[in-house]
């Protein structure tokens, strides 16, 4: 529907076809980089990555559902934050099932936690999402600089999930398990692990040269697709799949729409609403109202309507926005596209996701999460700088 609705607001001149110029131009280095880390992380699952996160989980908890969550928590965080939110849910969640069902355990919880961090563990860095790539590219900030002032508020943001997640699925991690059968760990692709390692090292040297970081993600899934094809363990077409065109030109679409809405009132209504300056009282608004913003018409329109009225107030104004569309979707499921994609998986593997459950969980993580986030980044910024 996006690429329509663009066509309409481009026909009916809402937008100019030099103002959608200027959109998409904005946000095409923004899509290529989600491209090359959408491609990076699926030729990391056909190279057995998380096979191997799935033996790792399986024997790290021993036959105990609460050890299990921690490792979940654990792998979840990290993948979210290196290979996007878009691998931990698509990729991760149907180990932690296949997990789960092999050590007798509820999965209900450590499902759950698959999409509460998909949202909340993406705050770290700027390819862990990709309002965080529009939040990076708005933000003027290096790769290095973001993720040190985000590291805080995504430590303390996936604790408050934890804590909160020990108590409300008490009863399902008392629940008995058993330890898994002595097999063969599946190997751990040491090579891609390599890779990804220097894929991160090279975002950190590209942002310091002044260079688009997407050209380190082309160059990480560039080696790994030519390993793969060598290799047979993809082909052309999948990695094609894989790049997800058509939700490239949803994302492209979306911003010429937004910037159509923005323009003829939008930014006008919300302006009045978006405070200034990086006092903790105007961070923790703007973390408040992006949050709402992203549950009422999804986080990704929200974070494109909401960056160009932040930035006049600097860094610290955006990485607040930022805050409140990553970790304010777990309050509904049309929050985020992650947690649709979640959903959907879910019903896949025949575990029914109760509404009421999902928002009762919600209502504990998000308002904890959200405030102990941004009084982390109010810290960062005092400490380190904007």
């Amino acid at each position: 529907m996006a690429v329509p609705a663009a066509l309409v607001v481009l026909g009916t001149g809402a937008i100019s076809l030099d103002q959608a110029r200027a959109a998409a131009a904005r946000l095409g280095p923004v899509i290529g980089f989600l491209a090359a880390v959408l491609v990076l992380a699926q030729l990391c699952d056909d190279e057995g990555l998380f096979r191997a996160c799935g033996g790792w989980m399986a024997r790290s908890a021993a036959g105990r559902p609460r050890r299990l969550l921690v490792a979940v928590f654990v792998l979840a965080s990290v993948i979210t934050a290196v290979l996007s939110l878009d691998a931990a849910v698509v990729l991760l969640t149907p180990v932690v099932f296949a997990t789960a069902a092999q050590l007798g355990a509820r999965p209900r919880p450590h499902v759950y936690a698959c999409t509460h961090l998909a949202n909340t563990a993406s705050l770290l860095l700027p390819v862990s999402n990709l309002t965080n790539l529009l939040a990076f590219a708005a933000s003027g900030l290096s790769f290095t600089r973001f993720a040190a002032l985000m590291a805080l508020p995504w430590l303390v943001a996936i604790g408050a999930e934890y804590a909160v997640f020990r108590r409300f699925f008490a009863s399902d991690l008392d629940a008995g398990a058993q330890a898994p059968p002595a097999a063969e760990p599946p190997a751990v692709p040491v090579f891609v692990l390599a890779v990804v390692a220097c894929t991160l090292a090279g975002f950190a040297l590209t942002s310091a040269a002044g260079v688009n970081p997407a050209w380190a993600a082309l160059a990480g899934a560039a080696v790994l697709a030519g390993r793969g094809l060598a290799q047979r363990r993809t082909t052309p077409a999948a990695i094609a799949r894989a790049a997800n065109i058509p939700f490239l030109l949803f994302v492209l679409a979306l911003g010429i729409v937004v910037r159509a809405v923005v323009d003829n009132g939008l930014a006008g209504a919300l302006g009045h609403l978006v405070p200034g300056g990086i006092t903790l009282p105007s961070l923790l608004a703007t973390a408040a109202l992006s949050a709402v913003l992203a549950n009422v018409i999804n986080n990704l329109p929200a974070v494109l309507v909401l960056l160009p009225l932040a930035v006049p107030a600097g860094p610290g104004a955006v990485l607040a926005v930022l805050i409140g569309v990553n970790i304010g979707p777990n309050l509904t499921y049309a929050g985020s596209l992650a947690t649709l994609l979640w959903r959907r998986i879910a019903r896949e593997h025949d575990t029914g996701v109760d509404l009421a459950e999902f928002t009762r969980l919600g209502l504990l993580t998000v308002p904890a999460a959200l405030i102990l986030a941004v009084l982390a980044l109010w810290a960062s910024l005092h400490a380190i700088g904007g």
